[in-house]
């Protein structure tokens, strides 16, 4: 494992996690490594208590049941970039290779049953470089972050506050939208017909703070239009 240049990011990518008897034990670690490194402004810290204290004091099984519930069957909050990107385009396979191979030249290495594009990975990945260039990958990826954040304060969950924190760390100025009120993730043939309009790909480029990054901006900016604009 690379060494860890930003904790908080470690810390917000465990909290987006599938929850663990692990993780709901790690409660005063995650609060620590949140306030270690001053990352997250105080306030987003503070929105992040009442997730933790969750976790510390939930059943893991409901706990467990609603993370289902809201990332794996709900496609519309799905935790996988790419979901919002390429949807079940063939392009899609490319794209997590080229994601893949960004990891292990910065040190990241996947385990066999892991998914690139998965957001709690990413952010994983975003501990290992320096600040400006996390900060920098962020704000590539805000017009997805901030429609998943919405959509999860619409719901009223805590773990809207995760994607608060992460697009406060990057300084994010994408205005917030209300959610629609009909906003329903069973439409798939709407869903399906709005990402086939994103084939893109990891393309050479400069380079930021001595990592190559542009592969994933030319990613990202590919799909720019607004993702809060997609209807089910």
């Amino acid at each position: 494992m690379a060494m860890l240049v930003t904790p908080s990011f470690k810390a917000l990518s465990a909290l987006l996690s599938y929850p663990t008897p692990e993780l709901a034990a790690a409660g005063g670690e995650i609060a620590a490594a949140l306030a270690g490194d001053g990352a997250v402004p105080e306030a987003q810290r503070g929105a992040l208590v009442p997730l933790i204290d969750e976790f510390a004091a939930g059943d893991i099984y409901e706990l467990q049941e609603r993370y289902v519930d809201l990332f794996d069957k709900t496609r519309r909050l799905s935790l996988h970039l790419f979901e919002h990107v390429h949807g079940e385009s063939r392009d899609r396979g490319q794209a997590m290779v080229d994601l893949a191979n960004l990891y292990e030249r910065g040190g990241l290495m996947l385990a066999a049953n892991e998914l690139p594009d998965y957001l709690p990975l990413f952010f994983e990945y975003l501990a290992t470089r320096p600040r400006a260039e996390a900060r920098a990958l962020i704000a590539e990826i805000d017009h997805i972050l901030a429609p998943l954040e919405e959509r999860l304060s619409a719901r009223g969950s805590p773990y809207a506050a995760v994607f608060t924190a992460i697009r406060a760390i990057a300084g994010a100025t994408t205005q917030a939208q209300p959610a629609d009120a009909a906003d329903e993730p069973d439409d798939l043939a709407v869903l399906d017909a709005e990402w086939e309009e994103a084939a893109v790909t990891f393309g050479p480029g400069e380079a930021l703070d001595g990592c190559s990054v542009d592969r994933l901006r030319t990613q990202m900016r590919a799909a720019r239009r607004d993702a809060r604009q997609v209807q089910a």
